[in-house]
């Protein structure tokens, strides 16, 4: 609900976000469908037309199935199936975006200003809709909740009551300033452009490009970055800035990262920078947009204060090297949101929301460090190997097994374990089923935490351990047995149980505990009853 008119008037809501980009909209989608009420205000008159983070890593296609967005995004998106590296005009690798077979998404590419629509339309489904024009002068929070003040789109103000406050109001956020969080970190001296254009050549389709001149001193003096987007021939391409475009170094002591506004490249600065670069001659046409941009590398010293919270660029900006950015913040988002939605209906203590930062912050700070030596060494030249980095890359080795929600390890060393991602498979088959399913099919569209029951020759279907319940039992188990059947041995190969065990899957695909089986019927509720207690200093 909007508010008009010129006077203050005070409104109450459980959470007010800030910031209607992806991560905003994330935090919101997730509140919403777990019944939390929050309001979302964005400065801006609407979406911006530009194809900024347009890279979709695996990991958020997944979180983006549970909550039953996939098909949306997939009628949308375009596949990147890999990339093309040439120095000095040759190839010197070939990077295939391969995956486990296992894992149910690939890498993608998608306009931000999509991603923005189909999350947005999403949330109004839920009843929560942007309220354009809106921008936070300022807040203040007590031991009761935060009180904001808002200017509004026809030039009025606001003062609105929050349980809580969420800032995912970018890299110069008013938010992270008002807590007074340090934003430790620098600037690249380049600058850059970026440009959405159409570009009829000859390389694969779903291939990106990224092309290098060296100089006599070993660094690189030239650079030009292409990445597939939907539509025929259709490219976000970045590349160094022109001395003439050049508005030289920027000031160390503020906050350099984001489009800059008032220059905008012309085609021909474009097409210059392929026809040096580029690996086979192309000609460039329809251009949607472009605009100079800087790179910058910095993170807070902590995720929140109280009952206000910084996510995605608020929090964490670095290079866009590896599409990591906003899918990080979007990790963000659901991370925080499901704590946020169990402390707001009272079902977990105030005490859990300090997992927020514990769990997330490293995970800021290890992509913050990793796109920094992929942008100044080339993301090929990364210690791992190929396998470990793609994995790394897409997102799906993030785990919180040193934070304060992981259970006690069980079962073999190099199974998942607590505060691992919880693996997809395929291949579960029902007698009501007519086809296979995936376990996110099985998942998909719950809120809370299911406890994940493996039952080699079945058990009672009842529910147990105060969850959702969740039966697989092995492929060779009695006809009668319940639950959804391992045909295909697929659960038992990447879940590795230990004879009949339990799982407790959190909201956000973690896993939270493991557990023999035959502590079903306390060792969840147990969990849920000391999510309100953990904070980040107890074990």
């Amino acid at each position: 609900m909007a508010h008009t008119g010129s006077s203050d008037h005070s409104t109450g809501t459980d959470v007010l976000i800030v910031g209607a980009g992806p991560v905003g909209l994330s935090v919101a989608a997730e509140l919403s469908r777990r019944g939390a009420a929050c309001r979302l205000v964005d400065r801006l008159p609407g979406r911006l037309p530009y194809a900024k983070a347009v890279g979709i890593q695996p990991r958020t296609l997944e979180l983006w199935d549970r909550m039953g967005l996939a098909g949306a995004v997939l009628e949308a998106a375009a596949p990147m199936y890999g990339q093309l590296i040439h120095v000095d005009g040759a190839e010197v690798a070939r990077i295939e975006l391969a995956l486990p077979p296992e894992v149910p998404y690939g890498f993608a590419s998608l306009p931000q200003y999509e991603t923005e629509r189909i999350l947005e339309e999403y949330a109004a489904g839920l009843g929560t809709v942007i309220e354009r024009g809106t921008e936070l002068e300022g807040f203040d929070q007590d031991a009761d909740g935060v009180t904001a003040r808002l200017r509004t789109a026809d030039g009025g103000t606001e003062e609105v009551r929050a349980g809580y406050l969420v800032g995912c109001d970018g890299a110069h956020s008013t938010v992270r300033k008002g807590l007074g969080l340090s934003f430790e970190g620098g600037a690249f001296g380049e600058e850059y452009m970026l440009a959405d254009v159409e570009a009829e050549w000859d390389l694969p389709y779903g291939y990106g490009v990224r092309a290098s001149h060296t100089a006599d001193d070993g660094s690189t003096d030239d650079l030009l970055v292409c990445i597939p987007l939907p539509g025929t021939g259709r490219y976000r391409m970045s590349m160094l800035v022109p001395p003439a475009l050049s508005t030289g170094p920027a000031d160390g002591g503020e906050v350099a990262h984001g489009l800059e506004g008032g220059r905008t490249p012309a085609l021909s600065d474009i097409q210059a920078v392929v026809d040096r670069l580029a690996p086979r001659p192309a000609v460039l046409s329809r251009m949607r947009w472009s605009s100079v941009f800087r790179i910058g590398h910095r993170i807070v010293d902590r995720y929140g204060e109280g009952r206000v919270f910084v996510a995605g660029d608020a929090a964490h900006i670095h290079p866009p090297t590896g599409a990591q950015g906003m899918n990080t913040g979007i990790q963000d988002a659901c991370n925080l949101a499901w704590k946020l939605a169990l402390v707001v209906r009272g079902e977990a203590g105030p005490a859990l929301l300090a997992s927020y930062d514990a769990e997330r912050r490293p995970v800021g700070e290890e992509v913050v460090g990793r796109t920094v030596r992929h942008a100044t060494r080339g993301v090929e030249n990364d210690a791992d190997d190929l396998r470990t980095v793609l994995l790394r890359e897409a997102q799906l080795l993030v785990d919180y097994r040193d934070g304060p929600l992981a259970g006690a390890p069980y079962g073999p060393a190099d199974a998942p374990q607590p505060g691992d991602r919880a693996p997809d498979c395929a291949g579960l088959t029902h007698p009501v089923a007519a086809c296979p399913l995936r376990l996110l099919d099985v998942l998909r569209g719950r809120t809370g935490h299911v406890l994940l029951r493996y039952a080699p020759r079945g058990v009672d279907a009842a529910q147990m351990g105060g969850m959702d319940t969740v039966t697989v039992v092995a492929g060779d188990a009695p006809a009668n047995a319940s639950g959804y059947r391992d045909t295909g041995g697929e659960f038992a190969r990447l879940y590795r149980p230990d004879g009949p065990t339990g799982f407790v899957v959190r909201p956000d695909g973690q896993l939270g505990a493991r557990f023999p089986l035959s502590l079903a019927s306390n060792a969840p509720p147990r969990y849920l009853a000391a999510l309100s207690a953990r904070g980040a200093d107890t074990p």
